[in-house]
């Protein structure tokens, strides 16, 4: 009788075991599908901001024509965004054209003339908008892989991501370390 009993806890606990490991399943399967999705918006923004560059750097050019380095730095950027295949590489290269556009806002300082522009001023605003779109898709992208490896890690989600191979295999996007350091802006004219 005891053994019987013994036997129906153990059943009992290994039917709950099956069960809540299928939900489990099921939760990670969708988290991952949502990563991704929100990894696909993340390079939407980025394409959007990839394709106002070109124009935002001609009407600059006009006016900067000394500022070549900038300009380079901002075509190299795109260039390594269109090749990269990855999300680590395209996270790089995201970072790197961020970098490039705010040396290109600290050249935009130094043209008065440029920022009254209505062409220009309309570029910049479509930037602005796209900017904002990528940080609240890097965002809503983070937030994905931490409820993904928050539900992952805990218990009995945990023993269902072992069994079945769920792992850390998402990065966070992260600000490149010059997005901690402000621009340096100096209203002196170019010499």
């Amino acid at each position: 009788m005891k053994s019987l009993k013994r036997l129906l806890v153990v059943v009992v606990l290994a039917g709950a075991a099956v069960a809540s490991s299928g939900c489990s399943y099921n939760k990670f399967v969708s988290q991952e599908e949502a990563i991704k999705t929100q990894w696909a918006q993340v390079e939407n923004q980025l394409q959007r901001r990839n394709d106002l560059i070109p124009n935002l750097v001609e009407t600059t050019k006009g006016f900067a024509e000394q500022e070549r380095g900038v300009f380079q730095a901002i075509a190299d950027s795109r260039a390594k965004l269109a090749g990269a295949t990855t999300p680590d590489q395209k996270m790089a290269a995201a970072n790197e054209q961020t970098s490039a556009l705010a040396r290109l806002l600290v050249v935009v300082e130094n043209y008065p003339v440029l920022k009254s522009d209505a062409t220009f001023a309309r570029l910049m605003d479509e930037l602005a908008g796209t900017e904002n779109r990528i940080a609240v898709e890097r965002m809503r992208y983070n937030e994905s892989i931490q409820a993904y490896n928050t539900a992952r890690r805990q218990f009995p989600a945990n023993i269902t991501a072992g069994i079945f191979g769920f792992k850390e295999d998402y990065k966070l996007f992260e600000a490149p370390p010059e997005a901690k350091v402000a621009p340096k802006v100096q209203f002196t004219k170019p010499q």
